[in-house]
């Protein structure tokens, strides 16, 4: 079993993306199946019919050690058996897990191609990452399934960096949408995608784009 600090439980093309952070090794780990691009279905991660949720310990069966071949460090295989909920954190015991300094995921901008990630040696091949926000700022960007609004987040960070990202945690997208004020200073996980080209994409390569996968409010 691989015990994980709960950090992002987000939409992936109809299920979810699990992710959080070994707080012994200090890495982070990505669960993927053998379903589509590897994302988590309802069966595989639910516990007593219960979604994983942010700041909860997990121990979950997993490959120790991570392929190689994978544009995705922190990935590892899901292994049959059961996953187990054994407590949570608070936000005070994440702080020395944010990582503020320097580039949001590799550089300014709102994607990273697929070939740079892959030019990278293995150990610098960085999909997630978690920064403290002292300022957050939302808007609307229309409609997803069931007319659930689709949001878009910008951050800036204890350090000055600003980004911007697609809102993909889906606790986070329904409270915004019943109305509620996003708070300024929060723990935001970012997430790389797996490789989209927009229609009429002139630049090179294949872009990975940077999501906002997990919203963390920080006490006041």
């Amino acid at each position: 079993m691989t015990r994980i600090v709960c950090l992002a439980n987000s939409w992936k093309h109809g299920e979810r993306c699990i992710a959080g952070i070994d707080t012994f090794t200090k890495q982070w780990i990505r669960p993927i199946s053998d379903l589509e691009k590897g994302k988590i279905s309802k069966e595989m991660r639910q516990i007593n019919g219960i979604e994983p949720a942010l700041l909860e310990v997990l121990d979950i069966p997993l490959e120790g050690m991570p392929s190689e071949e994978d544009w995705e460090r922190e990935n590892r295989v899901l292994l049959p058996g059961t996953w187990k909920r054994l407590g949570h954190v608070s936000v005070n015991f994440l702080q020395p897990f944010c990582e503020n300094e320097g580039h949001i995921l590799h550089n300014d901008q709102r994607y990273v191609t697929m070939e740079y990630l892959q030019s990278l040696s293995f150990g610098e091949r960085q999909t997630l990452q978690l920064v403290e926000a002292v300022d957050f700022q939302v808007r609307s960007t229309g409609k997803r399934f069931e007319a659930m609004e689709k949001w878009s987040g910008t951050v800036i960070t204890v350090t000055g960096r600003e980004m911007t990202g697609i809102i993909t945690d889906p606790v986070f997208n329904r409270r915004l949408s019943l109305g509620d004020t996003p708070p300024s200073h929060c723990l935001v996980t970012f997430s790389l995608s797996w490789p989209w080209v927009p229609p009429g994409w002139k630049e090179e390569g294949s872009p990975c784009w940077k999501l906002i996968a997990s919203v963390i409010p920080c006490s006041s």
